[in-house]
């Protein structure tokens, strides 16, 4: 490798470390708001009824899913109702971070209760400024950067911590 090829991937490894801290952040902000959707089905009923109030689309995955053709149809659709009406998009892997940052149990717990599915969470218009943060604007310059490189739908990996 050369030295730029050093710096640049340091760079961009420190820039998505950057970026997955945001969202955590964003995450936890906005679930404390309720400014979450989270699930498939219920994000696309929000986005059918109220497109402007979504800030942020996340489509998560794990490779076990990407074989999973309902799930990629899904994500397809929603992808193309978001680039259509200018909500920032953001596909993530690592559904076991996301289920730890939101507090989400891994399996059923001793009540029955099923996980909620994480494949798709938006985040919706807070009623207040505060959400308005640091972690949504980091969040939102990085989607906004990747589709001037035409990457519409940017990718992120959280990490486990």
């Amino acid at each position: 490798m050369t030295l730029e090829e050093v710096v640049g991937c340091n760079i961009t490894e420190n820039k998505m470390e950057k970026v997955g801290q945001a969202l955590e952040e964003l995450l936890v902000a906005a679930q404390r708001q309720a400014c979450l959707t989270v699930g498939v089905y219920e994000s696309a009923k929000l986005m059918n009824v109220d497109p402007d109030s979504v800030v942020l689309c996340l489509l998560a995955t794990d490779e076990e899913d990407e074989d999973d053709i309902a799930l990629q149809i899904h994500f397809t659709l929603i992808q193309a109702f978001c680039c259509d009406n200018d909500i920032n998009i953001l596909r993530v892997s690592g559904l076991g971070r996301l289920a730890q940052v939101l507090g989400e149990p891994s399996t059923a717990d001793s009540n029955a209760n099923e996980p909620r599915d994480l494949h798709c969470i938006l985040v919706t218009t807070p009623h207040v400024d505060s959400l308005k943060c640091q972690a949504l604007k980091e969040v939102s310059s990085y989607c906004q950067e990747s589709r001037r490189r035409n990457q519409w739908v940017p990718c992120l990996a959280l990490q486990e911590r």
